[in-house]
């Protein structure tokens, strides 16, 4: 005997439906839950992602502008460097320049010892008359020592003589140097194609070229950098 099923009624309906809804709410909230989890995971991730980049990207740029920074100080130092050695040259060179005007100013007064002078002005003949080696010489002067000059070539041709060779010096008088040659002679030979300027200004023009490195030693000390000497 078979039993029959009895339609539900409108409570049991309505019963079931909250049931139905009430599941539907469940499996909503759960996979809601699942989807914000899934999505706080995805947005962590990113994020970690981001800062991680943004974070190489500033340690890059800090490192670029740390060498910028190396750069700019290096070229700074090496400007400052140089240009305090440019000062420190500058005021060297000034200061030889001083000492060489000293010294041209000494040498401006040399003639007005005349007998000293004129013993200088035959010294000076001499060693000229060795260097050209010729029989015939012509001496030029400064138009003021012209007759100290005539008297210092009679006592060099004296002195050269007793070398045991001949020489025919001869003053002359129609061209003489300039005042601003300080003093001393020029004598020349072969007809005036070879010369020797033994005059105080060329003497002393040479000594400066030959003792430059000498005086700034004395005056400056010796160079750290320096590893060669003479």
């Amino acid at each position: 005997m078979s039993t029959a099923t009895r339609p539900m009624n409108d409570e049991e309906v309505y019963s079931e439906m909250n049931k139905m809804v009430a599941f539907i709410r469940q499996e909503a909230q759960e996979k809601a839950l699942e989807i914000k989890v899934k999505a706080d995971e995805e947005f962590n991730i990113e994020k970690a992602k981001l800062v991680r980049q943004e974070s190489i990207n500033v340690e890059a740029q800090f490192q670029r502008k740390v060498k910028q920074a190396e750069v700019k100080q290096r070229i700074m130092t090496s400007t400052l460097i140089n240009k305090s050695r440019l000062q420190v040259l500058q005021a060297r060179q000034e200061m030889l320049d001083t000492v060489f005007s000293d010294a041209q100013e000494q040498l401006a007064k040399v003639p007005e010892d005349a007998e000293k002078y004129k013993q200088l002005l035959a010294n000076l003949c001499v060693q000229a008359f060795v260097q050209l080696n010729d029989r015939r010489v012509n001496v030029r002067g400064r138009k003021a020592d012209l007759e100290l000059i005539k008297e210092a070539v009679v006592l060099a041709v004296e002195v050269y003589k007793k070398r045991g060779k001949d020489i025919v010096a001869t003053v002359v008088e129609d061209s003489p140097l300039s005042d601003t040659v300080l003093g001393g002679v020029r004598v020349s030979a072969f007809n005036d194609r070879i010369s020797v300027d033994n005059t105080l200004q060329a003497r002393l023009d040479l000594s400066s070229d030959r003792m430059l490195p000498q005086l700034r030693d004395i005056i400056f000390g010796q160079s750290p950098n320096r590893r060669f000497f003479n």
